[in-house]
Order: structure tokens, then C-alpha cells, then sequence
């Protein structure tokens, strides 16, 4: 017998991110990077995903640069900082976080580390540069994953 949540979550990463208003900029990324079938893909998948806020925090012109078909490399070395194999709900992480003296060192699918900890009751990641991004939002199921949102876009080195 299968529970309610796994009932509502036909759509994958991709679907759930693209039904989403605040994951717009994410998804054309995803896109222009050719990522949408490995985001389709089995999985599972942990996605820490910035939202149109956090991608709005760059430097002017940042986004529009990275969408161009010259940068698909970059932009999916970017993409692929915020996939981690496997699912890893809010419950799980915090939990790795507490077990491994309050920083959980996150091996990317694109290769490079994130760190996560607990600051003032929040998971914060931070990056191959030393940048801080604070999950905002948790554990949105998909059928190959689950998605974490963030305030900040992480980049690898």
C-alpha cells in the first residue's frame, strides 16, 4: 500500500520544479544546460535548489551570461554543485549534520564538496568558495528525488 505522499509525486524533479513559479530561472537553466533528461532520470536525486531570488542575488548579468549556448559547460558544472545521488530528506541531513560533530561534508554530482551545518535552528550549505546559502524550504517530494530550496546559489570552485 503506498502512502498519500508517494501518490502525488508522479512528476519528477524537473515536473515539480517547472510547476513551481519560484523555480523558473532554475528550470531554463536546467534547460539550457541539457540537463532536463538526467534530472528525469531514475535517481534518486537531492537537489538543493536556488530560487528566482537567489538566482537574482548574483552579479547583474550573471544569469543571462550563463544561459548562453558558449557557457552550457559552466552553467551545468553549476547545475550539478546543487545535485547531490541519493534522497536525502530534511530529517536525514540534520541528522548527518548532529552525527558528524555539526558539518556534513555533501559529495556533488558535479564532484565538488558542500558542507552543511545548523546556525540558529537553520541547515546552511557552504560552498567550494567559502559562500553561505540557507535551505528555506524542504523535503518537496518528487518521484526520483526530493528538492530542498535555497537562498543562495552555490558555486563550485
Amino acid at each position: 500500500m503506498k502512502n498519500k505522499k508517494e501518490d502525488k509525486t508522479k512528476e519528477t524533479i524537473v515536473g515539480v520544479a517547472a510547476s513551481n513559479k519560484n523555480f523558473s530561472t532554475l528550470v531554463a537553466a536546467v534547460k539550457a544546460a541539457n540537463l532536463v533528461d538526467v534530472l528525469n532520470g531514475d535517481g534518486p536525486f537531492t537537489v538543493f535548489a536556488p530560487t528566482n531570488d537567489a538566482f537574482n542575488k548574483l552579479p547583474q548579468g550573471t544569469v543571462p551570461s550563463l544561459l548562453k549556448p558558449e557557457n552550457k559547460k559552466l552553467l551545468g558544472a553549476v547545475l550539478t554543485y546543487h545535485v547531490v545521488a541519493g534522497k536525502f530528506d530534511a530529517n536525514a541531513v540534520v541528522k548527518a549534520i548532529k552525527a558528524n560533530n555539526g558539518k556534513f561534508v555533501i559529495k556533488t554530482v558535479q564532484g565538488n564538496n558542500l558542507t552543511a551545518m545548523i546556525k540558529n535552528g537553520n541547515v546552511l550549505l557552504k560552498d567550494a568558495k567559502g559562500n553561505i546559502s540557507k535551505v528555506i524550504m524542504t523535503d518537496v517530494e518528487a518521484s526520483n528525488g526530493i528538492i530542498h530550496a535555497i537562498d543562495t546559489v552555490v558555486m563550485p570552485q
